[in-house]
């Protein structure tokens, strides 16, 4: 039992037992090709978190050897993010007041907070708390923080940099430049040399990444052209592996990093669960939400504690390493040990590196977050969703990265409570030489029961919707008369009630009682007859008042029993 425990927390141990040898070259080959990504992408969000390029690759090293070893996906690579390095900076940055090792330092507590937020989640299986970012809350969040990052990085791409506190005073900064001539025309044409290679070959789809070709070759054009010294490039990189730098820090530093590692921790498995379970999907395979949770966290932990930053499941890098071939996590251990070879045999390298050319491989990055097509499909299908969309955009680009955060949250809950309160509810009628029961303002020709209306709403019973159902069944019940003498309700919807529904349930009875109409719950689930019993209304609605199909109600106040009522409610109603 304790072997099978451990199999199941550390899923690398089952990986490495029924490795098999065919797959070997494949991900020895595909390590090989995601290096070549891995590498600049790394050092590309380094420098969008404010970091040492030497941190992106520290962030990429560890988390990939650990997840090889917690995480329950087969391929799922794991790296910097570019949802996740403008959060960063908004974080740690103010608190190192231009100070880099501190910097670096932050970061890396920074990782560990979301990776212990992310391990206790996995162990007290919260996944469900990513529910909290819903669709369109995603898509405008994302979209806006593409366009940060994508801003942030046109002054390196032109050769240039600028000074600002707000993404408004970026795009400034950004004109101003460019009106003043700080536009450094060898650094913007191998910028946009770069950027227009990577997306040639992305669109060819190229068997060479166009990411090495733009990287190798804006290098190699450094190096022959001598421009090292005439233009900014990324630098040296320090020689040696991934050693602790969490130097400095005390607890007021953990209590100004709770907001933000709660943020990351969220976005960071929210986009790692989808990414998992679509690999997973296509290989046939199932992938445990709370081991997930827990891989990343225990990935996130030991990258902060060796010089690296907050990390998550990558979009592009992921994709790389399926097209290569990989079969295992073997493919990630490669590739972290190809980087710690880089780094000790050609750490200097990246002197020669243009900054323009990583700006480029972060443009691109960024770029694939942007869905504007999903957006517009927001727009055809639901209107208050695209609303909802766009507001989280302008809210992340009017508030702030974090706190753009919670104002998605508070949209989602909000869509959630709206959604919820103002639910779909029908009165329902008979359709001759139709079975069942039919939504009268769907089907004119439906035709109401003699003395009966019965009713259908379609959400839980909440403090927020009570009043609503309430004020629904008295409208449906004053509207048709004086002759109505029982209200069916199609309860099957109803999957929850709290003691405030239930105080307007109870008012509603009076009111029905008062008018001698009998109310009649039909198909109500067993769970929300155990809370009325629980709140002690037993005698108040006795067994005769439950029957198990609508038409079982129909049939016990007509005392007929007629073949073409079955009791299901057939509509076309979501």
């Amino acid at each position: 039992m304790g072997t099978n425990l451990l199999r199941r927390w550390v899923p690398g141990i089952d990986t490495a037992l029924t490795y098999r040898r065919a797959w070997l070259l494949p991900d020895l080959r595909a390590g090989l090709v995601l290096t070549t990504l891995l590498i600049p992408v790394g050092i590309g969000y380094a420098q969008v978190a404010g970091l040492p390029p030497s941190a992106g690759l520290y962030a990429t090293i560890i988390p990939l050897l650990a997840y090889a070893a917690f995480g329950p996906s087969r391929i799922l690579v794991l790296g910097p993010d570019s949802a996740l390095a403008p959060i960063i900076a908004v974080a740690i940055l103010p608190l190192a007041m231009g100070d880099g090792t501190r910097a670096v330092a932050l970061a890396g507590l920074l990782a560990i907070m979301v990776g212990v937020i992310l391990l206790l989640g996995g162990l007290l299986r919260l996944g469900f708390v990513t529910d909290l970012l819903s669709k369109p809350i995603r898509v405008g969040y994302l979209n806006a923080l593409a366009l940060l990052v994508i801003v942030s990085q046109l002054p390196a791409l032109l050769g240039f940099s600028v000074s600002a506190d707000s993404p408004f005073g970026d795009a400034v900064g950004i004109v101003d430049g460019i009106a003043r001539g700080k536009v450094d025309l060898t650094a913007m044409l191998i910028g946009v040399g770069a950027l227009a290679v990577i997306v040639v070959l992305s669109w060819r789809k190229a068997r060479v990444p166009g990411v090495l070709v733009a990287v190798v070759g804006s290098t190699a054009v450094t190096v022959i052209l001598g421009l090292q010294n005439d233009l900014p490039v990324v630098g040296a990189l320090p020689h040696g592996i991934p050693t602790p730098a969490l130097g400095g820090l005390a607890w007021g530093d953990v209590v100004a990093l709770i907001v933000p590692a709660l943020g990351i921790a969220l976005i960071a498995f929210a986009d790692t669960a989808v990414i998992s379970r679509t690999f997973a999907a296509r290989r046939g395979e199932s992938v445990n939400g709370s081991q997930e949770m827990s891989g990343i966290g225990v990935s996130n932990i030991a990258g902060g504690l060796l010089g690296g930053f907050p990390i998550s499941a990558s979009s592009s890098r992921t994709p790389v390493a399926e097209q290569a071939g990989a079969r295992s996590q073997l493919t990630n251990v490669v590739g972290a040990l190809l980087i710690v070879v880089f780094m000790l045999l050609a750490p200097g390298v990246t002197a020669y590196l243009p900054s323009a050319a990583i700006a480029a491989v972060v443009v691109v990055a960024a770029a694939g977050l942007i869905d504007v097509r999903g957006f517009f499909a927001l727009v055809r299908m639901n209107r208050v969703d695209a609303a909802l969309s766009l507001a989280a955009f302008i809210g992340v680009l009017a508030v702030g990265v974090i706190e753009g955060i919670a104002v998605a949250i508070i949209l989602s809950l909000g869509a959630f409570v709206g959604h919820a309160w103002r639910p779909y509810r029908a009165e329902l009628g008979r359709v001759h030489g139709r079975r069942g029961y039919h939504d009268l303002s769907r089907h004119p020709e439906a035709e109401r029961l003699p003395g009966i209306i019965i009713v259908r709403f379609d959400a839980p019973l909440f403090f927020a919707n009570g009043g609503i159902f309430d004020e629904f069944v008295r409208a449906t019940v004053i509207a048709a008369g004086g002759d109505i003498h029982t209200v069916i309700l199609a309860a099957e919807p109803i999957t929850e009630i709290d003691t405030t529904a239930i105080d307007e349930l109870l008012e509603l009875d009076d009111f029905l009682a008062s008018r001698g109409t009998t109310l009649i719950f039909a198909e109500m689930k067993g769970p929300v007859k155990d809370k009325l019993r629980e709140y002690g209304l037993s005698d108040r609605f006795p067994p005769a008042r439950f029957t198990g199909t609508v038409g079982a109600a129909v049939d016990q106040v007509t005392g007929t029993l007629r073949g073409d009522l079955d009791g299901t409610i057939w509509d076309d109603e979501p």
